[in-house]
């Protein structure tokens, strides 16, 4: 099997993917694939490898001033037709959610067959999910650094108010000019570094839930995730003076980890508790009708708080007593009363999905308490192999200028100990946050919480 980690990024991509001994077959197949300083002149050239002739432009109001302009006068004076749209906007920035998606369709131009953003996480994903509804192809011109999924064929959306992950396509062209990217405001780097973080706590919880559930995992993949987020934690320390090197590491970083959630066909080797942090927090702040920071931001400080967590769950052993006591108390009456404090309005989608999953069946949670109890050496032994220093970690960031701490992005600890809390119904994923619910622990780790969240 050849080492994913060892390759180029035009080897990752190849058209024909890789076998991989895991039972998957691996592609993330893209037509085109450019980082690099000055990349966006060659935007006329990707639509013409892509097989495309009129591409829809979609951006919004300011990442059409960070690139779509250019991109717009680029493909004109190609001689290339194409519609541009920007997506209105009322406040700050626009969200990945219905209203932008029908938006874009109801501007849709029917003759064009590339749907070809300008931007970066919420645009990109727009653009993914057009180009799934409508059968078209979709790239992307990158303008900031700001997040891992350019490449990964997953898109994150607020549906109902409810922030979920929806599987469609990877872009099939991408074009990452880390000119552009060093422009990006500084908060938007910072981001990126928050996000690619996070790939600690992913992998680690990874390796739990194969254990505990029998959830796919390939080493594979995961040796690709942690070679992406090397490169990009060597080079942090460049993001405040913005030098080439940093962008430009970064920006592959990212990519490469998106082209690992291809492969794996999850998000799984790319997200774990810290983003439900983020997940519920938006959802609370949607829920409240208040702004909330950006993804990559949040995602750098509910890092921060599941190290804090870890530091506890080194200490802990499995109590079978204590975890069937704690089941026991924790009636359907008091489960949705809880839920429905937490998730607000949008209580009775995570209540129907509880019904459809099943997470609080007995014989479930009893199946789930034998394999954490036969397999807690493994679990430790993937919290000890794949978490770096606590301190360490909240070091760089810090000198990079980024916040590590909730109340220094205006969220609260209650809403923070909540988030923690909710993060296991949220999804169907199984985290950190599912195991110590199965071992009876989510009340004594939320109050753990209450107390280390601010230090």
């Amino acid at each position: 099997m050849p080492d994913f980690a060892a390759m180029r990024m035009e080897e990752l991509i190849r058209p024909e993917g890789f076998d991989c001994p895991c039972g998957k077959h691996h592609a993330c197949a893209m037509d085109y694939l450019k980082i690099g300083p000055g990349a966006v002149k060659t935007v006329g050239a990707m639509v013409g490898k892509m097989g495309c002739q009129k591409p829809f432009v979609l951006c919004d109001r300011n990442t059409y001033e960070a690139a779509g302009e250019l991109v717009d006068r680029l493909l004109s004076e190609a001689g290339i037709a194409h519609r541009l749209y920007i997506i209105p906007c009322a406040g700050q920035k626009i969200a990945p959610a219905e209203w932008e998606i029908g938006s874009a369709i109801m501007h849709f131009d029917p003759s064009c067959d590339l749907i070809l953003g300008v931007g970066s996480g919420v645009i990109n994903d727009i653009c993914k999910v057009i180009g799934n509804a409508l059968g078209k192809k979709s790239a992307i011109v990158g303008t900031a650094p700001s997040m891992d999924g350019y490449a990964s064929n997953s898109s994150a959306m607020e549906i109902n108010h409810v922030k979920m992950t929806l599987f469609n396509r990877a872009p099939k062209g991408m074009i990452l000019d880390t000119d552009i990217l060093a422009r990006a405001p500084m908060r938007m780097l910072w981001a990126g570094l928050g996000d690619m973080a996070a790939k600690y706590i992913a992998l680690c919880e990874w390796r739990m839930s194969s254990l505990v559930t029998g959830e796919y995992y390939c080493e594979d993949v995961a040796r690709l995730m942690r070679s992406a987020l090397k490169k990009v934690m060597d080079a942090a320390e460049g993001i405040p003076e913005r030098k080439p090197e940093a962008i430009q590491s970064i920006a592959e970083g990212l990519v490469i980890s998106g082209i690992a959630m291809a492969y794996a066909e999850i998000s799984r080797p790319a997200s774990g508790l810290e983003h439900y942090f983020s997940h519920l927090w938006e959802m609370m702040a949607l829920e409240r009708g208040q702004p909330y920071d950006l993804h990559g931001i949040q995602v750098g400080i509910g890092t921060i708080l599941t190290m804090k967590l870890y530091r506890k769950f080194r200490q802990i052993t499995p109590d079978r007593n204590r975890a069937n006591a704690y089941w026991q108390a924790m009636t359907n009456e008091k489960w949705e009363a809880r839920i429905r404090e937490i998730f607000g309005k949008t209580a009775p989608e995570i209540i129907e999905m509880e019904r459809k999953g099943r997470k609080n069946d007995p014989a479930a949670h009893q199946e789930r308490l034998d394999r954490i109890i036969e397999n807690w050496d493994g679990i430790m032994r993937a919290v000890d192999e794949e978490l770096p220093d606590e301190k360490a970690l909240r070091g760089l960031m810090e000198k990079v200028g980024m916040p590590t701490r909730p109340s220094e992005i205006g969220v609260s600890v209650r809403d923070t100990v909540n988030a923690f809390i909710g993060a296991r119904d949220a999804r169907m994923k199984y985290m950190s946050c599912s195991l110590l619910w199965d071992l009876g622990l989510t009340d004594e780790f939320a109050e753990y919480l209450r107390g280390v969240a601010e230090e």
